[in-house]
Order: C-alpha cells, then sequence, then structure tokens
C-alpha cells in the first residue's frame, strides 16, 4: 500500500496553517485579535485599509481554523479559535526575534529610540501591584480594555492620555502595557509620561501573555452578547 500521498495531504494541511500566517496583514489581524473579539470594520481601521481587503484575509484565517466568525445585526465579528491559537503566534513572533536579523532593525525603525523606555517584569508589576506601589495604564483601545485587562489596571488609551495624565498620582511609580512586545502605545505612553516630569515604565509583556501565564485578569462585562448571534461559515 503505497502511503505516500496520504503523508503529503497530511503535511500539506499541516502546513496551510504556517500559510495561513503568511501575510503581515493576515499576522497582524492574529495579533489585534488575540486581544479580543473585534468587527470586521474596527479590524479594518485598525489594519488602514479598506473592509473587502481585511473581510478576504479573515476569511482565510476562518478557512485555515485559526479564527471564528459570528454575525450580530449587520455586522460580522471575528476572534480567535482558541487560545492555541494566540500561543502559536507567539511562538512565531518568538523565533522571528531570534532569528531572523532583518526583525530588529525594522523593530527600531518602529517602535523608535528606546533607550529611555524602562521595562518591568510581569513577576515585578505583580509584587508592586500586591503592595500598592504603582499605577497600572492599559493604554490599548478602551474596546480592548472592556473585553479584558490585568487586573487593577486603568483605562487610558493613546487618544486620551494626554488629558488623563494631570489626573495621576506623581509621586507613585506608573507602568504601561499595551498588546504585546511590537505594540508601539506603551513606548509612546512611557515617553509621553517621563516628558511631564512622571516615573513611568512598560510591561515588557503584552495582556495576551499576562492572561496564558495564568495571572489576574477581569473586564468590563462589556463583550458583545453570542447568545443572540449566528455563527457565519467559513
Amino acid at each position: 500500500m503505497d502511503r505516500q500521498p496520504a503523508k503529503m495531504a497530511l503535511f500539506d494541511a499541516l502546513a496551510s496553517v504556517g500559510a495561513a500566517l503568511g501575510s503581515g496583514r493576515r499576522a497582524e489581524i492574529v495579533d489585534l485579535l488575540a486581544q479580543g473579539e473585534r468587527a470586521v470594520d474596527e479590524i479594518a481601521s485598525e489594519l488602514g485599509q479598506n473592509v473587502a481587503a481585511t473581510s478576504h484575509h479573515l476569511r482565510l484565517l476562518a478557512r485555515s481554523g485559526l479564527a471564528r466568525s459570528r454575525r450580530q445585526g449587520n455586522r460580522v465579528y471575528y476572534r480567535l479559535a482558541s487560545e492555541r491559537v494566540a500561543e502559536l503566534w507567539a511562538a512565531v513572533r518568538d523565533v522571528a526575534n531570534h532569528h531572523v536579523a532583518e526583525v530588529t532593525v525594522l523593530a527600531g525603525d518602529y517602535l523608535g529610540e528606546r533607550d529611555a523606555v524602562e521595562l518591568l517584569s510581569a513577576t515585578e508589576l505583580e509584587e508592586r501591584l500586591a503592595q500598592g506601589k504603582v499605577v497600572l495604564l492599559d493604554v490599548r483601545p478602551e474596546v480592548e480594555y472592556q473585553a479584558g485587562h490585568i487586573a487593577g489596571a486603568i483605562s487610558a488609551p493613546m487618544s486620551r492620555l494626554e488629558s488623563i495624565a494631570p489626573e495621576l498620582p506623581r509621586r507613585r511609580e506608573i507602568v504601561a502595557y499595551c498588546r504585546g512586545p511590537y505594540c508601539v502605545y506603551a513606548d509612546d505612553a512611557v515617553r509621553l509620561l517621563r516628558a511631564r516630569g512622571m516615573s513611568a515604565r512598560r510591561l515588557d509583556i503584552g495582556f495576551p501573555e499576562w492572561r496564558r501565564a495564568g495571572l489576574p485578569v477581569e473586564s468590563d462585562g462589556l463583550e458583545r452578547d453570542r447568545d443572540a448571534s449566528t455563527t457565519v461559515s467559513a
């Protein structure tokens, strides 16, 4: 019995997962959906591209089994198929960081000069939160904060941080976090706060990594109601 055709088909199916991530825009979508469920138009706005192109990428992710979709009214929402998909993306990102030299250069171009952006580890943050020694800011868009955030964090999206900054206590250290190590929001937040004479650092990981580590999280209970929605076939 010749098993080679079956073996080839099997490995083609396994490789389809990698092929689904074989686009920078789809990888960016997975990074975004690791924060929580989003509507197609919201995803398109985040990516700076039109809804049609975004929908195409989302359908490819759904066909590969990496994403799930549902319809609510006139809008379609997507989420990652499971936490394993977020873990896969984190692993891909980590391998690229260690083995693709260009990533370091490109990250520097995107994130800017980071010498003045001090990092705080998750362990250190957990200790400081327990001791009440820090003010923790979630600088992601508010919809992501509502879907889930580090327990005790204050929503301070970059679009509003300028107006929030004067209200923050000056005698306590401020820690900002966002989507992950390649999210620019936290870096920009630290720069803004330090420019105003405040002590600020950024968490060295993002919310998805914190959640996967089993550390305390909470939500505003405002996640979209799935009970009244229908699943959309890929």
